[in-house]
Order: C-alpha cells, then sequence, then structure tokens
C-alpha cells in the first residue's frame, strides 16, 4: 500500500474489514440480468409469446414485487403469461439461467488481490449479506472465496435486512473487535451506509457497484453520505492507508 511502512496488527488503528456481498465483490446484477436474458431466450425457442424485452420487463417486475432472490419467478412469470406453469418452458428457463449464472458470476477487477493482501496483512474478514444463506455461499463458492472470511452472516443469521445495524453488530462480536477499528464497504448508501453508520463503523460506499439497472428492488429513501467514496476495490487499501495514519478524515479517495 503507497509502499509505506505496514503497522504491526496490534499499532494498526483499523482491525477488520466488513464487505457486502452483491455488487461489492461481484457484480450481482448484471450476472442477474444475463442469466434472465438466456432464460427468456430458451423460453422462446419452446414457444413463449413474447419478445426479449416484454418478458424480462416482465420478469425484473416480479423481482422488485417479491425481491431478488424469489425462487419461483419463473413459475409466476409463466402462470401470468401463458396461465400456467408450463413445465416445458420452465425446465428450459431454469438450465438457462443456471448457465448463464455459472459463466456470468465473476469477481470485480482486484477483489482477489485486495482480500490476499488483507489477509496477508492480518485484518479480520467478514462478509454482512442480505441474501438468504445457500445463494450467498453458492456465490462465495462460486466465486473461490468460501474460505476467505473468518465471519459470513446471511439473512439467515441475522434475520433483518440492512440498514438494520444488528447483523453489523453481530459480526463486530464474532470477530471480537470494537466499531471504531472496522469499516464497512458496500455498493448501497440506503442499506449498507445507513446501516454500517448506525453500528459505528467507518464506511466506505463502493461506487462502482452502484451501477444498478432499472429493474433493481432498491429502496427509496435518503441517502446516507459515506465517510469514503471508491470507484475500483483496490482503492480500498488507500483508506486504510488513511485510517490507520496519525490523523484520519472522511474523504473521496
Amino acid at each position: 500500500m503507497k509502499g509505506a511502512a505496514v503497522p504491526r496488527n496490534e499499532d494498526r488503528h483499523i482491525q477488520a474489514v466488513i464487505f457486502d456481498l452483491d455488487n461489492t465483490l461481484t457484480d450481482f446484477m448484471k450476472a442477474k440480468e444475463n442469466s434472465i436474458t438466456a432464460a427468456v431466450d430458451a423460453m422462446i425457442d419452446v414457444g413463449l409469446p413474447l419478445s426479449r424485452e416484454e418478458a424480462t420487463e416482465k420478469i425484473f417486475a416480479i423481482y422488485r414485487k417479491e425481491g431478488i432472490e424469489h425462487q419461483r419467478v419463473f413459475n409466476i412469470f409463466l402462470e401470468q403469461t401463458v396461465g400456467k406453469v408450463d413445465y416445458r418452458m420452465l425446465a428450459a428457463a431454469v438450465v438457462a439461467y443456471r448457465r448463464g449464472r455459472e459463466g456470468s458470476l465473476v469477481a470485480y477487477p482486484h477483489a482477489n488481490l485486495v482480500l490476499n493482501r488483507l489477509l496477508k496483512e492480518g485484518y479480520k474478514l467478514a462478509v454482512v449479506s442480505d441474501a438468504p444463506g445457500y445463494e450467498a455461499w453458492l456465490r462465495l463458492t462460486a466465486l473461490g472465496m468460501q474460505h476467505t472470511f473468518d465471519v459470513v452472516l446471511t439473512f439467515d443469521e441475522t434475520g433483518c435486512h440492512k440498514p438494520d445495524p444488528a447483523g453489523f453488530l453481530m459480526a463486530l462480536d464474532k470477530l471480537q473487535v470494537a466499531a471504531d477499528r472496522t469499516v464497512v464497504i458496500g455498493d448501497w448508501k440506503e442499506r449498507d451506509i445507513l446501516g454500517g453508520r448506525n453500528a459505528g463503523l467507518h464506511t466506505v460506499y463502493a461506487r462502482y457497484g452502484d451501477q444498478y439497472s432499472k429493474y433493481a428492488d432498491k429502496v427509496v429513501g435518503d441517502p446516507t453520505e459515506p465517510d469514503f467514496v471508491v470507484d475500483d476495490l483496490h482503492q480500498l487499501l488507500d483508506v486504510l492507508d488513511e485510517l490507520n495514519g496519525p490523523d484520519h478524515m472522511g474523504k473521496e479517495i
């Protein structure tokens, strides 16, 4: 990091980093859109009487209503569009969706470099995600990150969604680190940043990940200003340098 001497772990101000998962470590919405497009094309190939654009809009309308992780979106879509769950179309959609997801889910640039650097330098690492546990672990495993974090908390463990600070506070307790010695990085001001601030953490807004399509189930609320803003995950290292220096204040890196 900038070539400066790295403080010993016990002397360093920041001891832990908490990551959001989707759109912070991986471009989840891009993977979701690619998967849905593949599923729609597969259904059209077996007789779906809609264009790709019409079908995609209807599917994401269901996601907006039911949540982006809803598991029966194709069932609902088929009931709405063809009047029943056509199993030929459903099977085509599910197989194509899974293939599309496997090919699209990748880590953001520099994610592995940053995580490896933090591990080498002795930071405690956690994930706090609103995703269901199974889905979160599928994504972490697909990214090769299933052994990276000391703590992984999903909705299954926390029972709440951000900006409720409970998940962050639970992570702090498990990591045995104080809030003022912990950084959270996430792409969603109304959830990750507000929730982190409510828990007393230093907050880093992953602006690079806040590229939600018009289909995303974002909530409406007053944006919460973060302590730091980054446009590349690699800049998190600069944030940590700043916070571990003799003086630190919020700024855009």
